[in-house]
């Protein structure tokens, strides 16, 4: 990946979290949605938005619906705040980073006790 690429990712990231945090007043958009990663295409015409979000799976289709309706918001909101040729269109999709990353924890957790001599 490009420097370019990275930077603009970058950028694409720190602008959409802020307008969660600050403009957003969609209530199904709370204080629990973080943009964790943003992927764009090489010729920045499309960006892949991760995000990640505690809750219940209702509550996660919930949001991402609610982000696939303000994509048209975001994509305006970074035309004003990014000098791009082209504002790559949005697509929001689940990061389970976080929970996969859990799982691996417990495991090892649970490897690293069963391995543990036992008392007596």
């Amino acid at each position: 990946m490009t420097y370019r690429i990275e930077r603009v990712n970058s950028v694409i990231r720190y602008e959409i979290s802020q307008l969660l945090q600050r403009q957003v007043k969609d209530p199904r958009l709370d204080n629990f949605v973080t943009v964790t990663e943003v992927s764009t295409s090489p010729d920045l015409r499309y960006a892949r938005v991760f995000i990640s979000r505690i809750g219940s799976e209702e509550e996660k289709r919930e949001t991402l619906s609610a982000l696939v309706s303000a994509s048209g918001f975001f994509r305006r909101q970074l035309a004003k705040r990014l000098r791009l040729r082209h504002i790559p269109e949005l697509s929001f999709q689940w990061d389970d980073s976080i929970r996969r990353g859990a799982h691996l924890l417990e495991l090892i957790d649970k490897v690293t006790t069963d391995d543990l001599p036992q008392p007596g």
